[in-house]
């Protein structure tokens, strides 16, 4: 059986985005969800890491930044929306932002309805790290 990835952290998140929903209710632009997120993890005794740029080379040539919204406690990005539902580019972005981050973990917190969803995305593991299975065994 697989262990889940910073379980006990990404409950922790997920409560703290409750709570946040349950004050301000649904409807609001994202920064601001976000901001009150950077205020209740703060208050939960965690870390968080605002808009912390990531640069992204082309052939040694700066091409641009990467800037995910919260990293929380130094292993999970933190991005909160409010969309009719996740997409894939949601999706693909998170995988861009752990690829360059090199963390485990993102979740994506949608603040639009009254009952929070969230999506854990994995970042997809390199075949020389462990954990992958060898099929040429």
């Amino acid at each position: 059986m697989r262990k889940i990835i910073h379980e006990d952290l990404s409950k922790r998140i997920i409560g703290a985005a409750m709570e946040v929903l349950n004050e301000l209710k649904p409807g609001l632009d994202e920064k601001l969800y976000e901001r009150a997120m950077i205020i209740e993890l703060k208050r939960g005794g965690h870390t968080v890491s605002v808009q912390t740029s990531f640069p992204v080379f082309y052939r040694g040539e700066l091409i641009g930044n990467l800037i995910p919204d919260l990293i929380v406690d130094e292993a999970v990005i933190v991005d909160p929306k409010v969309v009719s539902c996740f997409t894939e580019t949601h999706i693909a972005q998170m995988i861009g932002y752990l690829n360059k981050t090199r963390l485990d973990l993102a979740l994506l917190l949608n603040f639009k309805n009254a009952r929070l969803e969230w999506k854990r995305v994995l970042r997809p593991q390199e075949p020389d790290e462990p954990n992958t299975p060898d099929l040429h065994a």
